[in-house]
């Protein structure tokens, strides 16, 4: 054991600490997210605009991934990359307040925010992602990726609370400009845990010895490198998989939209709305993620059937109907946002794990982008039409799913 790994905090107290980052950074963004429905709408949007930027905005975050990934690896700036992509979340979702004051520009204003905001995910998510699944070697990365999920989940059950009260008593834009104090909070935590853990590459165990590069990888350009040359055809069909999962799962900004347009509730009670769906979302990660542990990857086989539920419920006249697909919504994001995750650790080596999850995201950010504009054209034109086209793509997942997971449990038993 390294000098530096004796003095390092305990691998749990590091996940819980990078918890509490993401706790805080999700108020920020999380709390925005759960009225971008509502802010489009007040700032001209239709429901077709409301599903391509929220879809655009979710392939931001996804598909260029596959550019920060491969800059993660390559550079070893693991830590100066999740400190910027936080740091653009910091910033740009407080500047929303400004959009209702740009007049005719506003619209486009908000639109550019959402997506700097989402880039600041595409830009840190590969190396948070990395970072964490060193520390979670030590703890079993389902839990790990659990726990911090859930506590990610605080943070998104707490910004939508505290937008709900703001709009209650002031306005939607203000709304916007009270998230600026969680995320000077969030960029706080971030700049200590990276002073306390320089390198959470101490808690593997044991720690990967340092190796040169086999003469294909020194070979590799940085653009075969985006695209994932090397990763494995299991991976892929994981990806594939796990993205028809993503691209099916209606964005909440067509629900809050639904909620608003169809007067189901008030404004300032979606973002209430968007919190319960987060508390779900936390629940989900902390069960899937023990479960996945104990039981292994097909605990995942339940995310299709809840993603195929979504617009049949979610999207329908009755409030109740609409409230148990939030649920159903919470808990298919839940698992696709950290036992999937886990499972990518699984697949893919140490040394390539930030690309692997960059390719990951960019393939899910392909198809979030058709999956978000798809469930805006078609919301507006057939809910019955809507809700068979994401049925169908949930059967492809699920056959995708079985097939991955067989082969990967015929490959550790000739292993």
């Amino acid at each position: 054991m390294t000098q530096e790994s004796r003095v390092a905090p305990s691998a749990w107290r590091v996940v819980w600490w990078f918890g509490f980052v993401s706790l805080a950074a999700d108020m920020v963004y999380e709390g925005a997210r759960s009225v971008y429905g509502p802010v489009l709408a007040a700032l001209g949007a239709s429901a077709v605009v409301v599903g391509l930027v929220t879809g655009a905005g979710e392939a931001v975050a996804l598909v260029l991934r596959l550019a920060f990934g491969p800059i993660a690896d390559r550079t070893g700036r693991y830590w100066s990359l999740t400190i910027l992509g936080y740091g653009l979340t910091a910033v740009c979702v407080p500047l929303l307040w400004l959009a209702p004051r740009l007049g005719a520009a506003g619209l486009a204003f908000a639109a550019t925010m959402i997506l700097l905001e989402r880039l600041g995910k595409a830009i840190r998510s590969p190396s948070k992602s990395a970072l964490l699944a060193h520390v979670a070697t030590a703890v079993g990365r389902g839990r790990g990726f659990g726990v911090h999920k859930a506590l990610d989940q605080v943070g998104a059950f707490a910004g939508p609370l505290l937008v709900a009260a703001v709009v209650a008593a002031s306005s939607l834009w203000a709304g916007m400009a009270v998230l600026a104090v969680p995320g000077v909070v969030a960029m706080v935590l971030l700049f200590t845990l990276r002073a306390r853990v320089p390198d959470p590459g101490v808690y593997d165990d044991p720690p990967a010895p340092a190796t040169s590069p086999a003469p294909d990888e020194e070979r590799r350009g940085w653009w075969a490198e985006a695209v994932g040359a090397g990763l494995s055809g299991e991976f892929f069909r994981y990806a594939v998989a796990a993205s028809l999962t993503t691209g099916g799962l209606v964005t909440f900004g067509i629900i809050g939209y639904h909620l608003t347009v169809d007067g189901l509730v008030p404004v300032a009670a979606v973002p209430v709305v968007y919190a319960a769906a987060m508390a779900v979302e936390a629940v989900a990660a902390l069960v899937v993620g023990t479960v996945y542990d104990r039981t292994g990857t097909r605990v995942l086989l339940v995310v299709p059937v809840l993603v195929a539920l979504v617009p049949a419920l979610a999207l329908g006249s009755a409030l109740w109907s609409v409230l148990a697909g939030v649920v159903a919504w919470g808990f298919a994001q839940g698992v696709q946002d950290s036992t999937i995750k886990a499972v990518v650790a699984d697949l893919v080596e140490a040394p390539r794990r930030a690309t692997a999850y960059g390719v990951f995201a960019g393939i899910q950010g392909a198809l979030a982008i058709v999956g978000g504009v798809a469930a805006g054209w078609l919301y507006e034109r057939s809910l019955v039409a809507l809700v068979v086209v994401v049925a169908l793509t949930q059967v492809v997942a699920l056959v995708l799913l079985l097939a991955t997971f067989r082969g990967s449990a015929r490959r550790r038993r000739a292993g």
